[in-house]
């Protein structure tokens, strides 16, 4: 099996990235299962625009993002919690994908990062605007990782030891929950009775 891990945030060191570090290593952890990531502050896509359709130059390294897409069998999406709002990164990289082979019919765990108690916004956005076309699967489980300065530290003497220990076991029961999805949406996918091609955009 493998995942994706989509780091939201526009900061090229940011806490997003490394709450995107602990969960990779969480979900390695469990054998069997390979991650990759795509950290938006360091690797930006360019804004959307109608030369996406016609593989226009700013475009040329999009193929081999989509490869890695197709080849995920799940999603965990990370977003910080910027004005009460999903940062423009993230929803960028969801408008880039349509009804293909890449986000649809695929679970995504969301987890908003907060640098104080906040987050839920962020959850409420992604769930209620994000999926019509690309047809990417949330599911009804997610993570908030608030006061995130205090927890998932590779060096453990900066964590709050009950912040972390609440994450911890909140990501391990909501990555058990991802892992589960994968499994069952990769048999609904291979029924074969998606047809993008009939019905393209939601509705």
């Amino acid at each position: 099996m493998r995942i994706g891990i989509i780091t939201g945030s526009h900061r090229k060191d940011s806490q997003s990235a490394k709450v995107g570090h602990f969960i990779a290593a969480a979900l390695e952890r469990r054998g069997g299962i390979g991650t990759w990531t795509l950290d938006l502050g360091k690797t930006p896509l360019p804004l959307w625009d109608e030369m996406l359709w016609s593989q226009g130059e700013q475009w040329s390294e999009l193929p081999a993002l989509k490869a890695q897409l197709d080849s995920s069998d799940a999603f965990v999406m990370i977003a910080p919690e910027w004005h009460g709002m999903v940062p423009a990164a993230l929803k960028n990289f969801l408008l880039l994908w349509a009804a293909g082979s890449e986000l649809s019919h695929k679970p995504a765990l969301p987890c908003a990062v907060s640098a104080t108690d906040g987050g839920a916004y962020v959850i409420a956005e992604l769930r209620m605007s994000s999926y019509k076309n690309n047809r990417l699967c949330w599911l009804p489980e997610n993570l908030i990782a608030r006061q995130v300065k205090a927890i998932c530290n590779e060096n453990e003497t900066l964590n709050d030891e009950a912040l972390q220990a609440r994450f911890a076991a909140r990501s391990e029961y909501a990555l058990d929950l991802l892992v589960a999805y994968a499994n069952a949406l990769r048999d609904v996918r291979a029924l074969g009775i998606i047809d993008h091609e009939t019905f393209m955009n939601g509705v």
